[in-house]
């Protein structure tokens, strides 16, 4: 017979993978919009390392899970609704942004940059679903090192290169728009 700590796992790696399969598919098709539209693409090369470092987790928690059990945390219902509330907050923004979300930083030069949804109380609010997302579903299993490394590397990704380089590019990209409205080009 399954566990139910096996089933709860198997179910959100399902769905976790699903999830990021589809939103690759909307990353790649709001790229090419965007790029038909003149966005210009910044820090291409970290991009690489969200990738694997997203990847590394993905398969990371379920391996230390099966490791030492799996077993399910005693907190592991509120670690599955946090996880959900994240989920919201994910999708809020994505749907925010429309075909301007990416998973690469796609500049239009000289939009307006969006302050609807939750970018009205947070200026990374994915960022910020995904730091509680990539912590909290590891512990549900237990699986404190891989919520540990994974979250300092993430963090120190996002603070010392993602969020720097995209703070740039749209400010750049707002410049331009500045610079197009006071000389007319």
């Amino acid at each position: 017979m399954v566990s139910t700590a096996s089933l709860v796992a198997w179910g959100l790696w399902l769905a976790i993978v699903a999830q990021r399969l589809v939103e690759l598919r909307v990353a790649k098709r709001n790229e090419a919009w965007a790029r038909e539209q003149g966005a210009v693409e910044h820090g291409a090369g970290h991009y690489p390392l969200l990738f694997v470092l997203h990847t590394g987790w993905l398969l990371a928690w379920p391996v230390e899970a099966w490791l030492h059990g799996p077993t399910l945390a005693s907190g592991w219902i509120a670690g599955l609704c946090a996880f959900g509330l994240t989920q919201i907050l994910r999708y809020w923004a994505i749907t925010s942004l429309g075909l301007r979300w990416n998973t690469r930083i796609l500049v239009l030069p000289g939009a307006a940059r969006i302050r609807r949804g939750p970018y009205r109380f947070v200026p990374h609010p994915n960022y910020l679903a995904v730091v509680i997302e990539l912590a909290v579903v590891p512990l549900i299993f237990e699986a404190w090192w891989t919520a540990a490394i994974v979250g300092v590397l993430n963090l120190a990704l996002l603070l010392g290169v993602r969020i720097p380089a995209e703070v740039r590019a749209l400010e750049h990209a707002e410049s331009v728009g500045a610079s197009r409205a006071t000389t007319g080009s």
